[in-house]
C-alpha cells in the first residue's frame, strides 16, 4: 500500500511537471504569435498526436490542419475566429494525418491553399516567400515535404520531430536532400522548431545537429555490415537499426533502402550489391 502510493504520488507530480512544461510552452509560443493544437490521434507514427499551428492573427494562417476529428477541427474553428479569421492554409507536406481536414476547413473559411503538390493557389518551392513565411525544401521524409520559417519560428513538418527520429522515404536524392535541408535549417538558426509531432523544441541547433549525426551514424553502421558480407534485410536492420522496435522495423526497412540509395548514388556500393 506504502509503495503504490509513492508511485501513485511520483505519477502526480510527474503529470503536474508536465502540465508545468505544456503551459510554459504554450506561453511562449503565444508571445510569438503561435498556436499549438494536438489533434488526438495517437500512434506510433503521430506520436501523441498531430500538431496543427495557428499562426498571427488578423488574419491567421494555419500550419497542417490535420486529421479529420471533429473536436480537433472546431478548436481550428475557435482558434481562427478568435484571431480574425483565416487568410490561408500551409501544408509542410500532404500524407494524411496533416492534410486530411483542408478540404472542410476552406469550406467553412475559404482562403488559399500553399502546397508542395497537388491542387493549391500558391505552389511551394524552395526560397518562396508567402503569407507570413519563407518556404524552405526538406524532402527526406515526402518527396513533397518544405519546412517554413517565420520570424524566429521554424515550422518543421516532419522533419523534425518533439521527440524520436522520422523515417525517410527512397525516394531519388531524398537522404542528401534530407541532410542538407538539416544543415540549412541549423545555418537560419531559428529560436523554435513547431514539430509535425511533440512539443516544440527550444534548442533547434542541437536538434539539427543530433539528427544530422544520427543519419550519419547509421550509416556507418550500415557501411560496416556490407563490409562483413551481410546482405539480407534483415542483417543490415540488425546491424545498424538493432534499437528499433520490432513493429517499427517495417519503417526501418524504407528508411534502410534510403540509405542504399544514398551510397548507391555516391558510388560507396561494392558492385555488384544487392539486398536479400
Amino acid at each position: 500500500m506504502l509503495e503504490s502510493a509513492k508511485l501513485a504520488s511520483r505519477g502526480s507530480s510527474g503529470n503536474v511537471a508536465a502540465m508545468s512544461v505544456a503551459a510554459s510552452d504554450a506561453e511562449r509560443l503565444r508571445s510569438m504569435g503561435v498556436l499549438r493544437l494536438r489533434a488526438d490521434n495517437p500512434g506510433p507514427l503521430t506520436m501523441s498526436g498531430t500538431n496543427s499551428w495557428v499562426v498571427g492573427r488578423d488574419p491567421a494562417w494555419v500550419v497542417d490542419p490535420g486529421p479529420m476529428l471533429a473536436e480537433h477541427q472546431q478548436a481550428l474553428a475557435a482558434a481562427i475566429v478568435e484571431r480574425g479569421g483565416l487568410g490561408g492554409i500551409a501544408l509542410t507536406h500532404d500524407h494524411i494525418d496533416h492534410s486530411e481536414s483542408v478540404a472542410a476547413l476552406r469550406e467553412r473559411f475559404p482562403a488559399p491553399l500553399a502546397a508542395g503538390r497537388g491542387t493549391s493557389e500558391i505552389k511551394l518551392r524552395d526560397g518562396l516567400r508567402f503569407g507570413p513565411f519563407e518556404a524552405l525544401y526538406a524532402p527526406g521524409h515526402a518527396p513533397d515535404h518544405y519546412a517554413l520559417l517565420m520570424d524566429g519560428v521554424c515550422f518543421a513538418g516532419d522533419a523534425v520531430l518533439g521527440e524520436g527520429s522520422v523515417f525517410i522515404a527512397p525516394d531519388p536524392g531524398a537522404l542528401k536532400g534530407y541532410l542538407d535541408a538539416l544543415a540549412r535549417l541549423r545555418e537560419r538558426d531559428p529560436e523554435v522548431v513547431c514539430p509535425g509531432h511533440g512539443p516544440p523544441i527550444w534548442t533547434p541547433r542541437e536538434r539539427f545537429s543530433a539528427y544530422i549525426e544520427h543519419r550519419l551514424d547509421r550509416e556507418r553502421r550500415l557501411l560496416a555490415a556490407i563490409a562483413e558480407c551481410r546482405r539480407s534485410t534483415e542483417e543490415l536492420l540488425d546491424a545498424a537499426w538493432s534499437d528499433v522496435p520490432e513493429q517499427l522495423r517495417p519503417l526501418a526497412a524504407v528508411t534502410l533502402a534510403a540509405h542504399l540509395d544514398k551510397l548507391a548514388e555516391e558510388g560507396r556500393l561494392p558492385l555488384p550489391f544487392a539486398t536479400r
